[in-house]
Order: C-alpha cells, then structure tokens, then sequence
C-alpha cells in the first residue's frame, strides 16, 4: 500500500514513519503539511493509503476529506475523539488517538486490508455485502459522554424514529442514524431483524419460548424481545429450532 501522511507537525509525521515500518506492505510516498499541499500529493502520487491529521492550519482534515472527490482509504489521527463520528460518516476507516499506539495502528491497517481484499467470489448468505461496508465498531456519542464500541458487544439495536436506540453494557444511547440505515452494514449471520423496530445479536440470546404465532426472546443483560409472527420461521431457521 502506498501511503501519505498529512500532518502539520513535522514530529508526529516522523513518528508515524516510524511505526508503519513495521508493516512491509507499507510505504510512505509522500507527506504533507496541510490540506493544500495533500490536494496537490493525492493528485500526483494517487496513494492507496491517505493518514489524515484533522486539527491543521487551514481547513481541517475532514473538511479536505468532505471535498475531496475520490479520496483513498483514509485514517484520521487526532488528539480529539470529538471527531470520530464526523470521520466515519466521510468513509474514513479508522481514527487514530495521538500519540499513536503501535497495537492501535496495526488494527486499522487490519480493517483497511479487509477493504481493499477482493471480493469473495461466492455469495455470502442474506444481503450482498463488501468488507468495505459491514461495522466491525461504531462510534456511539450521548451528549457528553462518548464511546467506540465493537458491534459484537452490542446485543440490541431499536428504531425510535429517525434514531435508533443502541443497548450495550450497561448504557442504552440515541445515535442519529435510522435502523434501516445501519441493517445495511450489520454481518447477516450475526444480526437478526426480530420486529418492524428491534434488531438483535443472535450471540446474545439467552433463552427463546412461544408467544402467540411467533417468540420471545430473552436477551442476557435484557432486554425481552418480541420476535413477530412473519419472522418466526426465518428465526427457527436460523437456530435450527
């Protein structure tokens, strides 16, 4: 992969050279020390791989990416994590926290391999989905209080309009995302559309028992949910019930 490092602060981009020569199949083509002179090595280099600082002189990092036509596979790295969400929302892969873990760089060079491994030739079972497109975490922020949690890690999901509700732990937060929206990138192996609102990890579920035409299902942690009539059977499948 043939990487750029945009970064305003000469340092930080010696310390990410550092650590990415750990990985053979990188190699940094080019830095850059804000968003005009990234416009400028992006067009002539056309680097697989961009590792975008966010905070620069200038326009920000995410602005630069908002603008950007066709830009590559994009890492941020901030010292903020305020921006995470906006990142993902651009199709950024990963965000990196300054100062930069080593085990923490190694992940998102997982993830963007994962996006550029070509296309399985078989068909996976339910919806077509690309590795560039199924959450393996998502950025959850509830006023204040902001986490990254892995999708394994969340048991329901639960639409509340144009939000959806996201049960995990102990905490249930809003995120301003449809449930439609997300089933899109949810792995159909894992996740199950129990109703018209909720959506939930099959790993999670605790114990099953008929309820009418259809079932309940009880979820560890909680909470019950209700699995309908027309699902029933798509369910049963699924467990081999």
């Amino acid at each position: 992969m043939r990487a750029l490092i945009v970064d305003d602060e000469r340092l930080a981009r010696q310390e990410l050279r550092r650590l990415l020569q750990a990985h053979a199949d990188v190699s940094v083509e080019g830095e850059a020390r804000n968003a005009d002179e990234a416009e400028d090595l992006l067009e002539r280099l056309e680097p697989d791989l961009l590792f975008l600082d966010i905070q620069m002189p200038g326009r920000s990092g995410l602005t630069m990416l908002e603008q950007c036509e066709n830009p590559p596979q994009t890492i941020l790295t901030t010292a903020f994590d305020q921006y995470a969400l906006r990142g993902f929302e651009l199709n950024a892969v990963d965000y990196l926290l300054k100062p930069i873990l080593a085990e923490r760089l190694s992940e998102a060079l997982r993830r963007v391999r994962l996006r550029m491994a070509p296309p399985a030739t078989e068909p996976a079972e339910g919806p077509a989905q690309t590795a560039d497109r199924v959450m393996e975490r998502v950025f959850v922020r509830d006023g204040d209080a902001c986490w990254l949690v892995r999708v394994e890690e969340i048991r329901l999901m639960q639409s509340e309009g144009n939000y959806t509700r996201v049960f995990f732990q102990t905490h249930q937060p809003l995120i301003p995302r449809s449930l439609a929206q997300i089933e899109t990138r949810l792995h159909p192996g894992l996740f199950f559309r129990a109703n018209r609102i909720q959506i939930v990890n099959l790993r999670w579920i605790a114990g099953i028992s008929p309820e009418g035409d259809g079932y309940r299902v009880a979820l560890r942690d909680g909470p019950d949910v209700a699995v309908s009539r027309r699902q029933a059977k798509q369910l049963r499948d699924r467990l081999a019930l």
